[in-house]
């Protein structure tokens, strides 16, 4: 399902979606095609672009054709979506340490579009974080994991 969603492949292709997408929210899935994870995001992620259309646009990210933002939101497990709106990076409390990105799918199409419509809402009126609407069980756990430090 992944062809349906364009793909950004390099860090100039990632930088114009996020610059120029105006009052919309932008979606980058950052993860990889082959992936099952991914493949299990992706479809959701494409079969709820159409009817997202007005309020989103959706982009697919190689996590190895982009390392510059892999290493910059810390994607240490895939799939990682990340949000932004009018250039803004939006950040959202999941209940979990990172607020900065979603990892792992969404357990249903109506997880993702609520989401979307919380995150929208909040960033037309101004917010750059926002409370998930997700139910926490719905919400993949994991361990925040430091390299170098």
């Amino acid at each position: 399902m992944s062809f349906f969603l364009p793909k950004l492949s390099c860090k100039k292709e990632v930088d114009e979606a996020i610059k120029t997408v105006a009052e919309k929210v932008v979606v980058l899935r950052f993860g990889r095609d082959e992936d099952p994870v991914c493949l299990q995001l992706d479809e959701i992620l494409s079969k709820t672009s159409h009817g997202l259309k007005n309020m989103t646009s959706i982009y697919l990210v190689d996590v190895d054709k982009v390392p510059v933002y892999t290493r910059y939101f810390d994607i240490s497990y895939i799939p990682s979506t990340v949000f932004f709106f009018n250039g803004q990076h939006m950040k959202v409390d999941y209940g979990s340490p990172d607020h900065t990105k979603f990892v792992g799918s969404f357990k249903t199409k109506q997880d993702f579009i609520d989401l979307v419509e919380v995150i929208y809402r909040g960033a037309m009126r101004g917010k750059l974080i926002v409370q998930s609407p997700i139910d926490p069980r719905n919400i993949p756990k994991y361990d925040l994991l430091y390299h170098d430090i």
